[in-house]
């Protein structure tokens, strides 16, 4: 079962398709308010190279300004190795982290409630996080149900 509104974001730390260490706590608020955090949107995927996961993938570099800028911060996860997603993100132009939880496989899909243990990769699920960390809107899809970018912007826009 997916992580629900109002809950408090699993903590992460994953590798990017540059080999960095990406931590989810990092984009928090700080307790003292001296830095204002970012609030994320946190994307699952089932794979690099497939068709509807290339496709959203892309429309989201196509709106780049409205998930990457002062107050956002996108983050995409599959299941896939650092060098897969170093390939894809080249191959792709996508300038925003891809970050790979192939090991332990699953690990932080799992703990949002997104890994499909029969097909051994997470499905479409999408969380808007906020500078506090608290899980602010949620949309999970199956496999081949693409998402609707529009649905993050109205999200991100009523935080």
């Amino acid at each position: 079962m997916a992580i629900e509104v109002g809950a408090p974001a699993p903590d992460f730390e994953l590798k990017d398709n540059h080999g960095r260490t990406v931590r989810l706590s990092d984009f928090r608020r700080s307790e003292d308010g001296a830095d204002g955090g970012k609030n994320v949107v946190l994307l699952f995927y089932p794979f690099a190279f497939t068709g509807v996961c290339t496709g959203e993938l892309c429309a989201l570099r196509d709106e780049l300004p409205s998930f990457v800028n002062e107050d956002t911060q996108l983050l995409a996860v599959s299941n896939d190795s650092i060098h897969t997603l170093r390939v894809f993100g080249e191959q792709e132009g996508l300038e925003y982290p891809l970050l790979s939880d192939f090991w332990p496989h699953g690990a932080v899909s799992r703990a949002y409630g997104v890994f499909d243990e029969e097909k051994g990769c997470a499905v479409r699920g999408t969380f808007i996080i906020d500078k506090d960390g608290i899980v602010r809107w949620t949309v999970v899809n199956g496999l081949p149900d693409a998402r609707d970018l529009d649905e993050y912007v109205k999200a991100l826009a009523a935080l």
